[in-house]
């Protein structure tokens, strides 16, 4: 298959003020459409702080004014919009939930993070997302004149099984919007983008936000998308920025053709594990 486009991942911070972000994600996904790029991602909670002080306060329902600004992002720039993720609020929980819209600003999908960011490193950091948010039940694959895209958040990448499954579902790309911290960015972030790209053969695309260092939470930023053979075909340091890549479909199937993992996985082994 010869298809071939531009992906465009906005590496932003985030403001205490709602409609500072969306003013700084339209400059970000204007630039990233005059750019070229297709397809275009936020990071993760680009419209409040991460933290869970901010969650519910600034979390939002479907009606809610940050969808609705996104849909018209998509539709006034012609793209497909990942829409990083924002807190959504439905009916009194709140998920870390990223919507997704085509080039008419239509709604395709909206993926909730399944596995939330709970974790204790001793000298390092201590986060608990369970603490306010509430966690998703699904995997998230959507149809576009691309192809199918796989959609997750963050530490939905540190469980291959999700990527694995998406793979397996047709996806050739695989973006989450993300933001990994000053303790584990520089340890797994790279490694672990470049890892589920060469366990599945495709491409995977990780959207963090810019590195603020006046923030309690600072994201390590490190934006990046890598390509099937494992190498990074598009990166970023940790100031604000919008990272290109080219997606090429042809080139993953050359690569599938090339060291034919997909067709020799022995499932019957080694599924009852998980």
């Amino acid at each position: 298959m010869s298809v071939t486009y531009k992906l465009a991942l906005c590496q932003m911070r985030s403001s205490m003020d709602k409609a500072e972000s969306m003013e700084k994600a339209a400059r970000y996904v204007k630039s990233a459409a005059t750019g070229g790029a297709s397809v275009v991602s936020l990071p993760e909670m680009w419209n409040c702080p991460y933290d869970n002080a901010y969650f519910r306060e600034y979390a939002e329902g479907e009606d809610g004014p940050s969808v609705a600004f996104m849909a018209d992002l998509a539709r006034a720039n012609g793209i497909y919009l990942i829409g990083g993720s924002i807190p959504e609020l439905q009916e009194g929980r709140v998920y870390n939930t990223s919507y997704i819209f085509d080039p008419d600003g239509q709604l395709l999908k909206k993926h909730r993070k399944v596995h939330l960011f709970d974790i204790d490193v001793k000298g390092g950091v201590r986060f608990k997302e369970s603490d306010t948010l509430s966690s998703g039940d699904s995997m998230t694959v959507v149809d576009t004149e691309f192809g199918k895209i796989g959609v997750a958040i963050c530490y939905d990448i540190r469980f291959p099984e999700m990527f694995a499954a998406m793979t397996k579902a047709g996806a050739h790309l695989m973006l989450l919007p993300a933001a990994f911290n000053m303790t584990t960015g520089p340890a797994h972030w790279e490694l672990l983008m470049r890892g589920r790209a060469l366990d599945n053969q495709v491409y995977v695309a990780a959207c963090s936000q810019a590195r603020d260092v006046e923030a309690r939470y600072r994201a390590y930023g490190h934006s990046l998308i890598a390509n099937p053979w494992g190498e990074l075909c598009g990166a970023a340091a940790a100031n604000e920025t919008v990272v290109f890549g080219d997606i090429d479909i042809a080139y993953m199937e050359q690569v599938r053709n090339e060291i034919p993992t997909k067709t020799q996985r022995r499932a019957d082994i080694y599924s009852a594990a998980f």
